[in-house]
């Protein structure tokens, strides 16, 4: 089920099949996608910048942990969640309790965790 509030999200994923899956899924909850950032440097730089209400960071972009950009959202106070295969054991300590969205996943996951996130 869609929000009401359309919702700019940012993805930060590297490989360009899931990218896309995720984009169409976020279209098709009624949301908007900012930015896709397939590179550290990349998804860093639209954290910093983009007007972003949501993300979904995978934990590893071409063997580079994405944690950088995950602690820019936090100092920024968006909502993420992590997609990863590995659930929350293949987090950092730090970040263990961090919401996480397994891989693979089906529309009604990223929906619940959209909605979970982003509930004031």
């Amino acid at each position: 089920m869609a929000r009401a509030a359309k919702l700019k999200v940012l993805i930060v994923e590297d490989e360009s099949i899931v990218a896309m899956m995720i984009e169409d899924l976020i279209v098709d909850l009624g949301h908007e996608v900012v930015g896709t950032a397939g590179r550290l440097e990349q998804a860093l730089s639209l954290a910093q910048e983009a007007q972003i209400d949501f993300a979904i960071v995978d934990v590893n972009l071409n063997g580079q942990y994405t944690y950088p950009v995950a602690e820019t959202l936090k100092a920024r106070g968006v909502p993420f969640v992590f997609a990863t295969g590995y659930g929350s054991g293949g987090l950092k300590e730090e970040w263990k309790k961090s919401p996480v969205l397994q891989k693979p996943f089906q529309p009604e996951d990223l929906a619940r965790a959209i909605e979970a996130g982003t509930r004031t």
